[in-house]
């Protein structure tokens, strides 16, 4: 009986461990590959204005003859910079507000409001005001995602260390007279490490996902790069023609890597 309960709990570790693995090479490779397209990504071919996927063009090429697998790789490793630094800043102000609020009552009434308050209000809207705020761009799309992204982790950090508040070893420590910071630091912060990287995971896919959103509607990052969101806007032209390649593959590579991301995060959710 102890072996199978072993066994059996140690099934989401071995998936999370797998989940981590595949992941971890992918993005290696998308990575890695940035150093091998060189600008692959901007050559123009205009003698093989698009075409379809063949042996000599993998996956077509578009309206200026560029190499559509080359352009797809580029706007994923830009999607994914972008969506891993939102994800991170995001992450650090949800943290940041659920540890203000266990200070006092008003500041904890103050965020509990700041949360309610952003998460009445459409995610796409207000990125889209955020965005055009700041002049679109690589910066402003990573602003834009990591302002209005927080409020759900930081709702389940706040409730997390407001319920860790009345643990035994807190309420010891303060009767040893430990001050305030020292009980955050030293006991409420580093319990909510597991929960931030889960956080910071279940939040990167919803960071590409709107980051493509935003460029696709023009909001986001310039025309010029080789973004998913510009790939797909400039598809939308040529989809009626029967060009069907324009969308379908950097739609793909985007879908994979979203549901790759979000795989993981679950399995590492219930691994920690």
């Amino acid at each position: 009986m102890r072996l199978a309960l072993t066994s059996r709990d140690a099934q989401p570790r071995l998936r999370a461990a797998f989940s981590l693995g595949v992941t971890v090479l992918l993005v290696t490779g998308l990575v890695a590959s940035q150093w091998l397209l060189g600008d692959s990504a901007q050559q123009m071919q205009f003698d093989a204005r698009l075409a379809p996927p063949s042996l000599d063009h993998w996956l077509g090429t578009d309206a200026l003859g560029r190499e559509l697998w080359a352009r797809t790789l580029a706007g994923l490793a830009l999607s994914f910079w972008v969506g891993c630094l939102a994800a991170l800043l995001s992450t650090l102000i949800a943290l940041s507000l659920a540890a203000l609020a266990t200070l006092s009552a008003r500041l904890d009434a103050l965020v509990s409001l700041l949360i309610d308050t952003l998460l009445s209000v459409p995610h796409l809207i207000l990125l889209m005001l955020i965005a055009f705020a700041l002049g679109g761009g690589a910066q402003a799309v990573i602003i834009a995602v990591a302002v209005t992204h927080w409020p759900s982790l930081a709702r389940v950090l706040r409730a997390e260390l407001l319920q860790l508040r009345q643990a035994p070893y807190v309420r010891i420590s303060r009767a040893l007279g430990k001050s305030r910071w020292f009980v955050l630091h030293g006991h409420l912060l580093p319990h909510l490490l597991p929960h931030c990287l889960v956080g910071a995971l279940l939040l990167f896919p919803h960071a590409i996902l709107h980051e493509a959103a935003l460029t696709f509607l023009g909001f986001g990052l310039s025309p010029s790069q080789p973004a998913i969101g510009v790939l797909l806007a400039d598809a939308m032209r040529y989809l009626s023609g029967g060009y069907w390649w324009l969308g379908v593959f950097p739609g793909l590579g985007l879908l994979v890597m979203v549901l790759g991301f979000e795989r993981l995060s679950t399995h590492l959710r219930r691994a920690l």
